[in-house]
């Protein structure tokens, strides 16, 4: 089944975000917000934000460092181990903050309720290594616009600051699914009790899911050394599932 990809800009209080629309020829009821990995958009992301939107969903997936503009891409293969390369990711991560994602999520999310026949009560969230991080974020940070969020090989929603994101369990009102590859620094087993304790202690619907023996990137096909195709097989039945039971 195909589906349109549609072109937008979305305007927010610091400026124009451009985002893609992804869609089945007929008006789906529910919509998903996609956030990328640290890569940004580029193939892999819309193959998979269109493999998603075959589920019956409208898809948005923004730029989410539009504060940049345009920018040279980067080597996944080699930018952590260039320091100079690693820098200029890590400070675009770092703009990623809180109170710029709240502010960001709500004109993604208001961009969603305006496409025709889209539920308002339908709305869900998932991303990808930084870009689950930024879909906890906006579960919490928008509580009465998520229905439901899933982080894939999340990094950062545990950490030593006063802003992480697990700090802000109590505000979700989502049901939450989080995927973790077992190899993973970025979401130790550690840091996995962090979290699920806080997510109970504050009643959130959630299921964290191991995926033994798989690396961080284990979902996303242009990861090499980290795509599993059975792993990503596998977090694909399990959104289905998820977003099909949340979002109807």
């Amino acid at each position: 089944m195909t589906t349109r990809r549609e072109e937008i800009d979305v305007e927010t209080a610091d400026g124009v975000a451009h985002a893609w629309i992804h869609r089945e020829a007929k008006a789906p009821r529910a919509a998903v917000l996609f956030y990328t990995d640290a890569f940004g958009v580029r193939p892999s992301m819309h193959e998979m934000a269109a493999r998603l939107a075959r589920l019956g969903y409208l898809v948005l997936l923004p730029d989410v460092f539009y504060r940049a503009r345009e920018f040279p891409p980067f080597d996944a293969a080699t930018v952590w181990s260039d320091p100079p390369e690693r820098e200029r990711l890590t400070a675009l991560l770092r703009s990623l903050t809180p109170e710029r994602m709240a502010v960001d999520a709500g004109a993604y999310l208001g961009a969603i309720a305006a496409q025709r026949g889209v539920r308002e009560d339908r709305v869900g969230v998932t991303g990808y290594c930084m870009g689950g991080r930024l879909s906890f974020l906006t579960a919490a940070l928008h509580p009465d616009r998520v229905r439901a969020a899933a982080a894939i090989h999340a990094g950062g929603l545990v950490t030593d600051a006063a802003d992480s994101p697990h700090r802000l369990a109590q505000r979700v009102l989502a049901s939450l699914y989080v995927g973790v590859a077992d190899e993973d620094r970025g979401c130790t087993p550690e840091q996995q009790g962090t979290l699920a304790a806080a997510l109970g202690a504050a009643h959130v619907r959630y299921c964290l899911e191991l995926y033994p023996g798989k690396k961080h990137g284990f979902a996303v096909s242009d990861h090499a050394g980290a795509y599993d195709e059975d792993a990503a097989d596998r977090h694909w039945r399990r959104l289905e599932s998820f977003f099909g039971e949340t979002l109807g």
